[in-house]
Parts: structure tokens; sequence; C-alpha cells
């Protein structure tokens, strides 16, 4: 009887310390009660001193890498370019051939895992998709490293001062050591917001749970380009995988063998994708902003300042003078880097109209016209009226943020 007793009390004092924690668990991160719609009261209006997580969600060639560039000047921002590139390295090699829905459930579990740790600035849980593994937390095979300002910058880079506020990508590379993802994990802290930008989830449906999680203040920003836009830069950057593209392009005869889906699946993501964001669902409310890169390539400035409204941030100066320097064209070297930011923003936006035949628009059009028509981009209807660069296929539309 008195063991029975004695193990009573033990229970009931355990109980109490699981208790405790999960209280303290709960009360260590802001919480708010409201009654009936949550939805009618966004939780970022009460709190504006959280520290916002910010997603740029696009694909391949779709203009990703200025957005990022764009958050990535702002001095509070800390921000990282494609960390979900390491999750697909260490995934797809050993995923099954046989089941590509399975393969997508471990691919989104493992990518949503990774950026829920990031955004708490756990730069730690990025090593264990690292290739060769981190030794004493350092290396020097983080994808783009230098395409990140926190990670050029002091504490994580003695190479360069506080002067330095525009280290070129490939100085950051030469010049810092091996990157010490525990000063990563510091510099990230310091930061008061976060910003990762992916282009290897296909659909804002897919990161529902993670934007629902309440320990996050997670703000989408869905970039979106015209198909025939990203097809032709596709052809252009990725000349191996779309070489079959490319023999279209030069002998007019599309190949019997050509893989159709590498267009088409950018269209039914798209599709999806916007469809799910503009029919406003209760859990995006105050956390969804749909931009067109051609609307920003053609007011960079104004088209930021948008942004910047929509996260509730202040466009500091850096940000400003980082614009009015990379967006009126260069003859740098980097301005031809395959993933570089440096260029005429505006010409850029429809040069596609010079590089495609008329038939690969036409096809284009033809599988891709739901998604051309919902985001406003015209379709034409000749060789002659593709090549006239003086009447625009892109339509005036506005996209409002859904707050």
């Amino acid at each position: 009887m008195q063991c029975s007793w004695k193990a009573v009390i033990l229970l009931a004092l355990a109980s109490i310390a699981i208790q405790y924690t999960a209280i303290r668990t709960l009360t260590s991160k802001p919480f708010q009660l409201c009654n009936g719609g949550c939805d009618d009261y966004p939780y970022f209006s009460l709190n504006s001193s959280r520290k916002t997580h910010i997603l740029v969600l696009a694909t391949t060639r779709s203009g990703s890498s200025f957005v990022g560039q764009l958050l990535n000047q702002h001095q509070d921002v800390f921000y990282l370019f494609e960390p979900l590139y390491h999750v697909q390295n260490t995934l797809i090699p050993r995923l099954s051939h046989n089941s590509k829905t399975m393969n997508r459930r471990v691919m989104l579990g493992a990518s949503r895992d990774l950026l829920r740790s990031l955004y708490g600035c756990d730069l730690y849980f990025l090593e264990s998709y690292i290739k060769p593994t981190p030794t004493n937390h350092t290396t020097d095979k983080l994808f783009r490293r230098g395409a990140s300002r926190a990670l050029c910058q002091q504490p994580v880079c003695d190479a360069f001062g506080p002067s330095d506020v525009n280290v070129d990508e490939g100085d950051c590379v030469k010049k810092c050591a091996a990157l010490n993802m525990t000063l990563a994990t510091e510099a990230c802290h310091e930061k008061r917001h976060v910003a990762l930008k992916i282009v290897r989830v296909p659909e804002i449906g897919d990161l529902r749970a993670l934007v629902e999680d309440p320990r996050l203040n997670i703000k989408v920003i869905q970039l979106v380009r015209d198909p025939r836009g990203i097809l032709s830069s596709r052809i252009e950057t990725f000349r191996d995988t779309y070489r079959l593209w490319r023999i279209w392009r030069a002998t007019g005869r599309r190949p019997y063998n050509l893989d159709l889906s590498q267009l088409t699946i950018v269209c039914d993501d798209f599709l999806s994708s916007v469809s799910t964001g503009l029919s406003h669902p209760y859990w995006l409310k105050g956390k969804y902003m749909l931009v067109r890169y051609e609307d920003l390539a053609k007011n960079p400035l104004l088209k930021t300042k948008e942004i910047y409204d929509y996260l509730g941030l202040p466009m500091d100066k850096n940000v400003e003078d980082w614009i009015h320097a990379n967006t009126r064209g260069s003859n740098e070297p980097s301005a031809k880097h395959k993933f570089g930011t440096v260029r005429d923003s505006a010409a850029n936006a429809e040069s596609w109209r010079l590089k495609l035949s008329y038939d690969m628009v036409e096809h284009t059009q033809m599988v891709c016209h739901k998604v051309l028509q919902q985001l406003g981009y015209k379709a034409v209807k000749s060789a002659e009226e593709l090549k006239n660069m003086s009447i625009s296929v892109v339509q005036d539309k506005t996209f409002v943020p859904f707050l």
C-alpha cells in the first residue's frame, strides 16, 4: 500500500512538471485569444515587433533571384537563397522511381520541416542535407552562400567591413572563410526578419501547414511570369535539359520525343496555385500577395514599395540604391551570369518574343491558355504580332494583396 501511494505521488509530481513545461512552452510564444473570427483580426496587427517570416514562392527562371535581392538588401532581413536545393539533392537519389505521389510527399514534408527550422534561425537543421556533412558546424558547400548579405558580413565573415554594403557574390565566396553555421545562426537571430526564396514547392496549397503554424508569422509573395518568357529563359539557361527545345527553335520542327511536361507542369502549377491564392481562403488572410514579374520589371521602385507595404516593413535607402543600380542594364560579366540580377529589367521582361519561334509560342498558348488569361497575358495571333515590340502582350491588371 505504501509503495502504491509513493507511485501516485511520483505520478502527480511528473504530471505537474509536464504541465509546467507545456505552460512555459506556450507562454514563451506570444499568442492571442479571439472570439469567433480570428480571420477578421490579423495577428500581425497586434504585434508589430514580431519577426516576419517572408517566403518568396516561385519557379525557376521567373525572376525570383531579383525579388530575393530586393529583400536581401534590407538591413533588418536575414535572407537565404534556395535552401531547399540541398533537400532535393539529398533526397532525390534515395527516392523511389515507382511512386511520384510518395516522392512528392517526402519532399514536401522534408521541405516544410526545414523551412520551419530556418524561420526559427536553426541553421544546424540544414546541415543534415549539405553534402559532404559539415565538420564542426563549418562548410563551404552552402548553395549560393554569396547571395546572402548577412553571410558575407561580420560576424560571419571578417573579409568585409561595415562600409562594404554591396559585396559581389563572387568576392564573398573567394574572400570569406568557410561558413561557420554557429555564426550564421547568430547573425540570423540578430536580424528582425527572415526571408527565404524557394522554387522547389509547386503550389501554395503545399505550404498550408506552414502558413497556419501559430509559431510563425508567414508572409507569402507568389511570383509569376509569362510562361512563354519562362520557357525562353530556361532554353537559354539549361542548355542540356532543354536541348530538344533548342532543336525545335533552330529547325522549326518539333522533335517527336520532346518532353512537353517541361512546359505543362509550369502552367498547371501556376493555375492551381494562383487559383487558390486569388480565391482568398481564410488561412491566407493577411499572408498572400501575387506579383507579376513583368509589373516589377516595368516599375521596379513602385512595385517594390508595394511589396514592402504589404510586409509592413519600411523600405530603407539601400534597397532603393540597389534598384537604381540593377535595373538599368549593364555590360558587366555579372549581368550575363545565368543567375545574375543586373539587367535592363523592362527590356528583359518581354525579350522572349525575339527569341522564340511563332510555332513554339502558339503551342505554349494552346496548352497554357487558362493561366495566360487568368494572369493577364495576351495571346499573339501571328509571327508579325509576336515580333512587334511596340505592342505589349501584358495587360494592365491589378492584383491586390489579400489583407
